[in-house]
């Protein structure tokens, strides 16, 4: 006997879902482009020192001192999709997503497995902050049909309000004046003009002098940074980075994107990107992420991203990154979901420790 109505019913609503957030995950996944760990420069544990002077006390001779002040030359720690930790449900699907899925939201089924697939981080900003994190990855969109401009991070489905993770944020640098972080804008959603505008008087307001200028990158040292008091760095990927002497333009941070559930094609295409990095003076990041495909999501449709492509792998992205080295022919800044699962930030951050050996085998030469 062949599938009553209800169950082909059934079937043929979860394959609309698994195509739906097939298109959607592979559109919201492009990027063109007393605390716990210290700043995304150096690798130690908080001792009541900012870990950059806890650099200055271990790292002896000014060979050492100056390879680290070069952001763009150390090992940095960051989270993919960072505020996805919280997604409304009870909200409108995004304006990132396909139509084919807007429709199906009237499912609430639908919005519960997006949850699922679009989660890509456990950790606040400012418990990503604590854990070393200094490089986020940020969406945001406006809210179609709500009064006012207010953006919103995005993810599939709505996320906190901009303003209140940017104010986040800035407590913690308040709290640490020597902390340095990246925010990347790479995706924005039913924006116009006037939305960014109040979009970049939200960033102004929240950071107003910490923001530093757009410079040649060798330029931006810690040392600099320092002198002027700046703790931020904003890479905006709109013309409009062109209005504000702030915001960098998105193409000095790359990131390559992998677009594969193969954890070995991703370590491959990872090393390739890294060997083409040094021609293009920027800052890079690494994306050590798996993207679903359809077939992925239908076998798994309840399990989610976390349980189904990131538990099983990252201990082998981890080793990967274990064996890698900083630099400008190497890691710059490298991303992963779920940053709390395995030691992904202390590995990351005391990759910097090869600089130091690199230093004083060169002056014992």
């Amino acid at each position: 006997m062949g599938p009553g109505k209800d169950t082909k019913r059934a079937m043929s609503t979860v394959s609309l879902i698994v195509l739906a957030l097939d298109y959607s995950f592979s559109v919201y996944s492009f990027t063109d482009h007393g605390e716990s760990f210290c700043s995304v420069f150096p690798g130690w544990i908080f001792t009541g020192k900012s870990c950059l002077e806890r650099l200055r006390l271990l790292g002896q001779n000014a060979g050492a001192w100056s390879k680290w002040r070069n952001p763009w030359s150390t090992s940095v720690c960051g989270s993919h999709d960072s505020f996805s930790y919280w997604v409304d449900e009870k909200s409108p699907v995004g304006p990132d997503q396909a139509t084919a899925i807007k429709r199906l939201a009237r499912i609430s089924l639908v919005k519960k497995i997006m949850k699922k697939w679009s989660v890509t981080q456990n950790l606040t900003f400012k418990e990503q902050l604590e854990g070393g994190i200094r490089y986020f990855d940020l969406r945001v969109s406006s809210k179609p049909g709500e009064i006012g401009q207010e953006i919103y991070f995005i993810h599939g489905l709505f996320g906190i309000k901009v303003w209140d993770g940017l104010k986040e944020i800035n407590t913690f640098l308040e709290q640490h004046p020597k902390e340095v972080i990246f925010l990347d804008f790479n995706h924005f959603y039913a924006m116009d003009d006037s939305h960014h505008f109040f979009l970049i008087n939200r960033i102004q307001s929240a950071f107003g002098s910490k923001l530093c200028s757009v410079e040649c990158v060798e330029y931006v040292t810690l040392e600099y940074m320092w002198e002027k008091k700046h703790q931020v760095l904003i890479f905006y990927h709109s013309p409009l980075y062109q209005e504000y002497p702030f915001l960098w333009p998105g193409n000095k941070m790359p990131a390559p994107w992998a677009n594969t559930t193969n954890v070995h094609k991703l370590l491959q295409f990872l090393e390739t990107t890294l060997e083409e990095r040094s021609r293009y003076g920027t800052f890079h990041v690494s994306q050590a992420i798996l993207t679903p495909r359809v077939k992925t999501i239908a076998r798994h449709l309840i399990r989610g991203l976390k349980n189904t492509l990131v538990h099983r792998n990252l201990p082998m992205i981890l080793n990967w990154v274990k064996a890698q080295k900083p630099g400008v022919m190497g890691v710059n800044i490298i991303t992963s979901d779920f940053v709390e699962l395995v030691d992904f930030a202390a590995t990351v951050i005391a990759l910097n420790d090869l600089l130091l050996e690199d230093d004083e085998s060169a002056s014992t030469s």
